[in-house]
């Protein structure tokens, strides 16, 4: 059943816009429908298993101003950085410029992206071939988009060294690709036979939701259709701005750290203010690290889109996903700062490293606000790695996964096992797709016991991943809580740190990230690390923070 405020939101809906309650209602799970479609068209369609199988991908439509109006459940970080992308595509081209048939692409860090891996297509949508219904957007993780190691994870100082950056580009007309395009795609990557596939997937979904807009605009009428957008992203707003009068005024504070930025041993620091003010949020970051040498610095796609999807656990998560959520939520940026960085600086690590800082810090913020609803902190990290792998024949991949952790303890449970971080409703790779695909070997996939946090609640358990590898591979790996564990709240404790092993096939073992056994801290921000045939590599993950005191 939906909170009251969420009931109470459309009551006056025929007196505001002409709409009845029944149609709007509909209109409303036909544009939530719309974004499931395109998720069911782009995961059955793909070919990369990072698409497939791990679904890092989102989807979602826009009204005809370019508002966010739907988002399917998909990867939350994506949540606001899909507008600035679709934004840096309105600025270039001009929404009086778009025709019916045109697909746009970008990727760009520092035109509405996030790290360069990650992929949008936009698609404006039109009625009866002229008149501007909206735009349906597609983004997605491609397994590898160039740079100086497999799947971007080259850990350097300059963003040229971690792919492909496109600029926004118009790369369908009277939807077919410009050749020349396509072949610009697949002349940089290691993995062509996934991303032509892929590409055709993202297309086969954005034409889902131009099938679905289009068939609502038939049955409804063109004008009813926009009044139902405008008045759904105004009932998301009431909704949130009404839940967050729930919360006492003031000032509250939280901060985090990445281990390091890949480049140096320092820690890297998120100071988050969080100013409540009657029914606005002001999140200002204003204090964290400068603008880092090393690969983890993020976007202002991506800090914002943080900043979002970590306040959204704790206003409404079961109100309409769209622009309503944001025009309540303000956020402060500060020049020379890792959380809103200039070019050339890299970011492979922005949307797996630093949005899960920015996340735990504002949820350090918000235990101060509201104690009884506070959460320990996840594992606060998306463990990610990417291996570049050359079988005995010497057929060569790229080979990639997500070791999952622990989610903090809540006020009325312990927290969740072994699951993804916040940012990302994404999956790890199934060992069955993982040994069909790749020469590996999934010795282990289990729980690691007492990696949690205690409290009141403990939080929830991390894990072993134990991979054999039946050829040569160079690992590359992206990390955090590794000097020490996930921090909890009101009174909870910090689950223990992250470690990566080697295990050789002789029998040899050592950690290659993390603590070891001596003390000594290593940096688990792994480049181009050497596996040979039979080697196996050990990734223990963190578990939640807790709740309460013990």
């Amino acid at each position: 059943m939906q909170s009251s405020a969420f009931e109470k939101a459309g009551d006056s809906i025929k007196n505001r816009v002409g709409l009845d309650h029944i149609t709007f209602e509909v209109l409303r799970n036909l544009f939530e429908y719309t974004c499931d479609r395109m998720t069911a068209v782009l995961q059955r369609a793909s070919f990369s298993p990072i698409l497939s199988d791990m679904v890092d991908f989102s989807n979602a439509i826009y009204d005809p101003e370019m508002r966010l109006l739907s988002q399917a459940a998909n990867v939350p970080v994506h949540l606001a950085a899909m507008k600035f992308s679709a934004h840096a595509v309105r600025d270039e081209f001009g929404i009086e410029n778009m025709q019916d048939g045109d697909i746009y692409v970008v990727n760009d860090p520092y035109r509405g992206g996030t790290h360069i891996n990650d992929i949008s297509w936009i698609k404006p949508v039109f009625y009866k071939g002229t008149q501007l219904l909206g735009f349906a957007v597609s983004r997605g993780h491609w397994m590898d988009f160039g740079g100086g190691a497999p799947g971007g994870q080259a850990w350097g100082t300059h963003i040229a060294e971690e792919g492909l950056r496109l600029p926004p580009i118009k790369a369908f007309e009277h939807n077919e690709v410009k050749p020349e395009i396509l072949k610009i795609l697949l002349a940089n990557t290691r993995t062509p036979h996934f991303i032509q596939g892929d590409l055709q997937a993202h297309v086969g979904c954005l034409k889902a939701a131009e099938e679905e807009m289009q068939s609502a605009a038939e049955r409804y009428g063109l004008e009813t259709v926009k009044a139902a957008m405008a008045e759904l992203i105004a009932y998301t707003e009431r909704i949130v701005r009404k839940r967050i009068e729930s919360i006492p005024d003031g000032v509250y504070t939280g901060e985090d750290y990445a281990d390091t930025d890949g480049q140096t041993d320092e820690p890297v620091k998120v100071n988050v203010t969080l100013t409540v003010k009657g029914s606005d949020i002001t999140v200002d970051l204003t204090g964290s690290a400068p603008q880092c040498l090393g690969a983890i610095n993020s976007p202002k796609a991506n800090t914002h889109s943080a900043v979002f999807y970590s306040l959204q656990f704790f206003l409404e998560p079961s109100a309409p996903q769209n622009e309503g959520m944001f025009n309540p939520i303000s956020v402060v940026l500060p020049d020379d700062c890792w959380l809103n960085p200039k070019w050339p600086a890299p970011t492979i690590g922005c949307t797996v490293l630093a949005a899960p800082k920015v996340a735990s810090a504002v949820w350090q913020a918000i235990a101060n606000a509201l104690p009884d609803r506070a959460v320990g902190s996840a594992c606060g990290d998306c463990n990610w790695f990417v291996c570049g792998v050359r079988d005995p024949a010497g057929k060569t991949d790229v080979f990639s996964d997500l070791p999952a952790g622990g989610w903090g303890g809540t006020p009325f449970n312990d927290g969740m096992n072994v699951t993804m971080d916040p940012l990302g409703n994404c999956m790890n790779m199934e060992a069955e797709t993982a040994e069909l695909m790749f020469p590996v070997a999934y010795e282990a996939f289990d729980i690691r016991q007492d990696s949690a946090g205690d409290g009141h609640h403990r939080g929830g358990f991390g894990s072993h991943l134990k991979i054999r590898f039946l050829c040569e591979g160079a690992m590359s790996v992206e990390t955090a809580r590794t000097r020490e564990g996930t921090p909890g709240v009101n009174g909870g404790q910090r689950s223990v740190p992250q470690r990566l092993w080697h295990l050789s096939a002789d029998g040899t073992q050592k950690i290659v990230g993390g603590l070891t056994e001596d003390g000594r801290w290593l940096n688990p921000l792994l480049r181009g690390h050497k596996l040979s045939y039979g080697d196996t590599f050990w990734f223990e993950t963190t578990g939640g923070g807790g709740w309460g005191n013990p």
